[in-house]
C-alpha cells in the first residue's frame, strides 16, 4: 500500500527518508572502520576476525527474508513499515554502543564473545531497521520516476555516510586526541550511535503511512513465517535457472569480493608498506583512500556510469565500468609506494569505477 497516490511527493518526506539513508549508510561505514582496532589494538586472531565479519552475512540471510515476510503482512495503525524502522534504530543505536566497550586488560577470548553477542543484537537491529525501511521508500509513490527522485535523493544523501567514516582513522589513532585506538572506539561509539540512530529514527517519525489495520494480510504466524522463508528459498531456484540472472549473481559475488577485500586490508597495507607500522606517522593517507573514493564515486563515477547507460545501453556500459576498474585495481598494485603515500590517489577514479 503507497503512502501517496500523488505523483510529486514533498521535499521534506523525500529528505526525511534520505536521513534514514544515512544512518543506514553510516553504521555499517563506521563498522569497518572501527574493526580495525579488534586486530590492531585488542590482538584478535585472523579466524576471531574472519568469524566476526562471516556471521553477519549467515545472520542476515535467515533473518532478511523473515522480516520481510513480517513487515509485509503487519496489521496495524501505523502501517506495515514505521513501528520496525523506530525500534531498529534505537536497538541499533544502543547495540553499537555497547559492543564497543571492550578492554585491553581483559583476556582476547572474553572480548570476543563480549563483542559477538553485542553485535548479534546489533545486526538484529539492523535488520529490522533496514528491511522496513528500503520498502518504505518503494512506498511512497506509485509514479516510477517519482521512486526513481525519492532513491537518488537517499542515495546521495547516504552516500556522506562513506565521506565521514574514513576520517575517524585520523581521530583514533592521533594521540593528541585519544591515548589509544581500544580508548578512542569506546568515547567514539556514544557520539557515533546516539547522532545515527537519531537519523535512523527520523523517517518513523515523518513519513506518513496509512492503517493496515483492515487489510486481509496473511496472519503472522511460525507456520506461516517458516512457509515464507521456504518460498524464498524456492523463488531463488527458479531464479537461478535464468542464464542471464545467473550471469549478473556472478558477476555481483566477484565485484563485491574485489572491492570489500580492498577495503578491509586498505588500512594495513598502507599502515604496514608505507609507513612501517606506525598508524600514527599514517596520518590522513588511511582517511584519504576512503574519502576520496567515496566522493569520486559521487561526483565523477555515477554521473559518467549513468550517462554511458544512456548513451551505450546498461550492459556495454557496464562491461566498460569494470575495464576501468580493473585498470584501477592493477594501478593500485604498483601505486602503494614507500616513501610516496600521494601516488595511489591516481588510482582512485578508476578503482571507483567498480
Amino acid at each position: 500500500m503507497a503512502y501517496s497516490t500523488s505523483t510529486k511527493v514533498p521535499m521534506a518526506q523525500k529528505i526525511a527518508f534520505g536521513i534514514g539513508m544515512f544512518a543506514n549508510q553510516m553504521f555499517p561505514a563506521i563498522l569497518g572502520i572501527f574493526m580495525v582496532v579488534l586486530v590492531e589494538d585488542l590482538k584478535f586472531t585472523g579466524l576471531l576476525w574472519a568469524m566476526i565479519y562471516l556471521f553477519p552475512r549467515l545472520f542476515d540471510a535467515i533473518t532478511d527474508p523473515i522480516m520481510g515476510f513480517i513487515s509485509d503482512n503487519t496489521k496495524s495503525k501505523w502501517g506495515r513499515r514505521r513501528q520496525y524502522v523506530l525500534v531498529g534504530g534505537i536497538v541499533m543505536g544502543i547495540a553499537y554502543i555497547f559492543m564497543w566497550q571492550l578492554f585491553k586488560e581483559n583476556s582476547v577470548q572474553y572480548n570476543f564473545w563480549y563483542f559477538f553477542s553485542w553485535s548479534a543484537l546489533f545486526y538484529l537491529g539492523l535488520t529490522l531497521f533496514s528491511v522496513p525501511y528500503v520498502a518504505m521508500g518503494y512506498e511512497m509513490s506509485e509514479d516510477f520516476h517519482e521512486r526513481t527522485n525519492i532513491m537518488a535523493i537517499a542515495q546521495w544523501i547516504g552516500q556522506w555516510a562513506w565521506v565521514f567514516a574514513p576520517l575517524f582513522w585520523i581521530i583514533m589513532y592521533d594521540e593528541s586526541w585519544f591515548p589509544s585506538a581500544d580508548v578512542a572506539a569506546r568515547e567514539l561509539a556514544i557520539w557515533v550511535a546516539i547522532p545515527c540512530a537519531v537519523c535512523a529514527i527520523v523517517p518513523a517519525l515523518f513519513i506518513k503511512s496509512k492503517s493496515t489495520l483492515n487489510e486481509d494480510y496473511e496472519p503472522l504466524t511460525l507456520n506461516n513465517i517458516g512457509g515464507s522463508f521456504m518460498k524464498i528459498i524456492e523463488s531463488f531456484k527458479e531464479a537461478f535457472k535464468i542464464k542471464e540472472f545467473k550471469k549478473l549473481c556472478i558477476s555481483t559475488f566477484f565485484i563485491f569480493n574485489a572491492f570489500n577485500t580492498v577495503a578491509s586490508l586498505t588500512f594495513f597495507v598502507i599502515v604496514y608498506k608505507l609507513f612501517n607500522g606506525n598508524a600514527g606517522d599514517a596520518g590522513i593517507w588511511v582517511s584519504m583512500f576512503g574519502c576520496l573514493g567515496a566522493l569520486g564515486t559521487t561526483f565523477l563515477v555515477i554521473p559518467v556510469v549513468a550517462r554511458m547507460s544512456k548513451k551505450f545501453g546498461k550492459k556495454k556500459a557496464f562491461m566498460i565500468s569494470q575495464f576501468i576498474s580493473i585498470i584501477g585495481y592493477v594501478m593500485l598494485y604498483f601505486l602503494f609506494i614507500p616513501g610516496k603515500p600521494w601516488m595511489y590517489i591516481i588510482a582512485l577514479p578508476f578503482f571507483s569505477f567498480g
